[in-house]
């Protein structure tokens, strides 16, 4: 009970609107949740008592689900989501909800990361002028603070991995379809995916395997003269000079040690855009429709927002409004199953060219793991940037567990 009595602590402390504004709603069960974990005895939970924060897109029962919006402030959570129930199966304490950009951030593409009209702005752990990034802000901030040593985001394309890069923390995306999506407020299901978020790659681990309520396989550092990595130099050109020499000395280093290494072109498909379009207004109200929410349609949605233009329309509401009137025929729409049509091919594309190594390191912008659906990951590092973030880089593959072997090893790497 004790680091349940701590992170609530904390997060009173420095986690509200006069500090971080990470945390959007503390459980009042919490205490209760830690003493029934004591009691029970049971040493072999592999979360035992262990206080995790969830965003604000992922029902927890009888707390707010709302992404960050007022329009969906009314909606009380039924019943847990399945990576939730896992959780709790598993030892977790669910001590809360953390704020996020405002539904994952597909209202406008002019909000800044980490705002929401119900929440207001997430504030930088390390520094209150830098930017949180993707839209699990709260949750990557609370773990940067120390508020948890773990908490669960969600990732359509870049929420936790990039995410968890400008925050200087771990961050884990599943490949596509691995963790159940019901009861997740979504944007396309095709390419969302709750992951989990920690200080290191170990607690991430332990935090992904208690959501998927599957153990994962025994996962061990590859020594590094029996790694293989790609680099794709997609987009390198948008890298900053600090991450740029960060990555070359990196690079430098494996391959002293031993490692393959050799580049690839892997750039980003506009056809992510589509199928975010596409999907949007129906997954939405599908979930909607098993919801306690008043507004059931993206519609009656829009329309409060552009009814409430000083609470709702501070940035404005493009992407609602595009998902609302630009997708006619819905999941049958012709653009929308070609695009479908161009991932399939884009997955074989991607998968042959990749299958030979055990991660792929990003170095400039690129979504394309998002777009097939593989597993990413973020590793972070203790060498601080100029402003005092820990440095992070990103990886891919198409093997989970080979990426996440040679991920323990990246970020041993990046300790020395």
């Amino acid at each position: 009970m004790n680091q349940t009595e701590k992170a609530l602590a904390m997060a009173e402390e420095i986690g509200g609107k006069s500090g971080l504004n990470c945390i959007a709603e503390l459980d009042p069960t919490a205490i209760a949740q830690a003493k029934a974990v004591d009691e029970n005895n049971r040493c072999d939970l592999p979360l035992r008592g262990v206080p995790v924060l969830v965003k604000d897109n992922i029902d927890v029962k009888g707390l707010h689900t709302t992404a960050g919006s007022l329009a969906l402030e009314d909606n009380i959570a039924l019943s847990d989501a399945p990576v939730i129930r896992n959780l709790r199966r598993n030892g977790a304490v669910i001590l809360g909800k953390t704020n996020m950009t405002e539904f994952a951030n597909y209202v406008t593409q002019d909000m800044p990361g980490g705002y929401s009209s119900r929440g207001g702005q997430v504030i930088h752990a390390v520094n209150p002028e830098l930017d949180v990034s993707g839209s699990s802000s709260g949750s990557a901030v609370a773990v940067a603070a120390g508020i948890v040593s773990m908490a669960v985001g969600t990732d359509t394309s870049h929420s936790i991995t990039a995410c968890a890069m400008f925050n200087g923390i771990c961050g884990l995306k599943p490949p596509a379809g691995t963790l159940s999506a019901e009861g997740i407020i979504p944007i396309a299901r095709t390419l969302d995916s709750a992951g989990p978020m920690a200080r290191n790659l170990s607690d991430t681990l332990k935090l992904y395997s208690a959501m998927r309520d599957e153990p994962l396989p025994e996962l061990k550092q590859k020594e590094t003269n029996q790694l293989r990595i790609a680099v794709n130099r997609a987009n390198q050109s948008f890298l900053p000079a600090d991450q740029e020499r960060f990555i070359r000395v990196l690079l430098e280093r494996l391959k002293k040690a031993g490692t393959a290494i050799e580049n690839v072109i892997q750039m980003p498909p506009p056809e992510l855009i589509t199928i975010m379009r596409w999907e949007f207004r129906p997954m939405l109200e599908d979930y909607l429709a098993h919801s306690s929410a008043s507004r059931k349609t993206l519609a009656e949605i829009v329309e409060y927002y552009e009814s409430h233009p000083d609470t709702m329309m501070k940035y404005g509401d493009s992407y609602l409004r595009a998902a609302l009137d630009e997708a006619p025929g819905g999941l049958q729409g012709e653009p929308y199953l070609k695009a479908l049509k161009i991932r399939e091919e884009t997955i074989a594309r991607v998968t042959a060219e990749i299958g030979a190594y055990d991660a792929v390191l990003m170095t400039g912008p690129t979504y394309i793991m998002h777009f097939c659906g593989l597993p990413s990951v973020t590793a972070a590092s203790p060498v601080k940037t100029d402003a005092g973030v820990n440095r992070a880089v990103i990886l891919y593959g198409q093997d989970e567990y080979r990426l996440y072997e040679a991920a323990l090893t990246i970020e041993q790497e990046m300790r020395l």
